[in-house]
């Protein structure tokens, strides 16, 4: 349950009632200020949020002064699953839903290339990088879950949903710069400490199977499926079943002791990860119906989807068809 606040010039009111008594939700309204603005406030359960707000945005995309504000609602009473009676009421209970407009705010932040994110990155290396040459998998646990390299890749898939360009290359330029700076980290540090390579959770990452990708496609879906749904809390635990900075580490590690082998063996490993996570979340918006709001975005979107999904699975076939052919 959400409540929708709009701020929006008095003429707009009458239209405003309307829309929220055809959806059938509460509301009530304060007079207008000296601006001539009023506030009108719609208390909308989760099943209804998104077409309200898409109703919304339509009357008033023309208007330079409006503002639509989505604030959560920790609980509303009286209790609306009770009648006037005290009975429990017949209406059908729906998943909880993040609406896009959550959703592209809360993956958006994840995908910003600043300094606070390479800061991250940096200081997980670091630790991830301890935690392989040390066998330490409660240090590596911890790398995992400092890392910020998942959320580029669910926005790179929210954003071949939306069609939205920009947040695409500003995902992929934030995927880019975390990967490519842990691994320049990586490095010396393999030809500082050549003779740690026997830790059996570095090694570990040298080999990818079946279960690597099943596991990688079912963390993506996971991942993506807690953020449509609001629960945000299950990406700790993603986190660590699809980690994409011990593979990263590794493979630096690897490249710089000249262990060429088991550096391709973690660079596959990697690779399993970005791409299952890339195709799995994908496909979980796809079909959780995350979509634009309008035709035109709704047209790229379809387009951008539709090569999104070709080039990701074909990307997985290759790595299926190299993960054999080394076996």
């Amino acid at each position: 349950m959400k409540i929708i606040e709009v701020v929006a010039d008095k003429g707009y009111i009458e239209s405003l009632n309307t829309l929220a008594a055809q959806h059938g939700v509460d509301y009530w309204q304060s007079p207008a200020g000296k601006d001539m603005r009023q506030e009108f406030r719609i208390l909308v359960e989760d099943d209804v949020c998104q077409s309200l707000l898409d109703s919304l945005q339509n009357l008033l995309e023309t208007s330079g002064s409006a503002r639509i504000l989505v604030l959560p609602v920790e609980a509303s009473l009286p209790r609306r699953e009770e009648n006037d009676h005290g009975h429990p009421s017949e209406k059908k209970k729906t998943d909880p839903s993040a609406t896009r407009e959550e959703l592209y705010n809360e993956v958006e932040k994840s995908a910003r290339l600043n300094g606070v994110h390479l800061l991250l990155v940096f200081l997980s290396t670091i630790v991830a990088a301890i935690g392989l040459l040390e066998d330490n998998v409660a240090v590596i646990i911890g790398a995992m879950v400092i890392a910020p390299l998942l959320g580029p890749n669910i926005a790179l898939a929210l954003a071949a949903a939306l069609g939205d360009v920009k947040l695409m290359w500003e995902s992929l330029a934030t995927n880019v710069a975390g990967m490519g700076l842990a691994l320049v980290l990586s490095v010396p540090i393999g030809m500082l400490w050549p003779n740690y390579l026997n830790s059996s959770e570095l090694l570990a990452r040298t080999d990818v199977g079946i279960d690597s990708i099943t596991l990688a496609l079912a963390s993506g879906a996971a991942g993506a499926l807690s953020l449509t749904t609001g629960v945000s809390s299950v990406l700790v635990g993603v986190m660590v079943a699809v980690a994409l900075l011990p593979p990263t580490a590794t493979l630096g590690i690897m490249l710089g002791a000249g262990k060429f082998d088991l550096a391709a063996g973690a660079g596959l490993l990697l690779a399993a990860n970005v791409v299952c996570v890339n195709l799995s979340a994908k496909l979980v918006f796809l079909a959780r119906g995350i979509k634009p709001r309008n035709w035109f975005e709704k047209e790229k979107a379809r387009q951008s989807m539709a090569i999104y999904i070709m080039l990701w699975a074909i990307a997985l076939a290759v790595l299926l068809l190299v993960i054999f052919a080394r076996r």
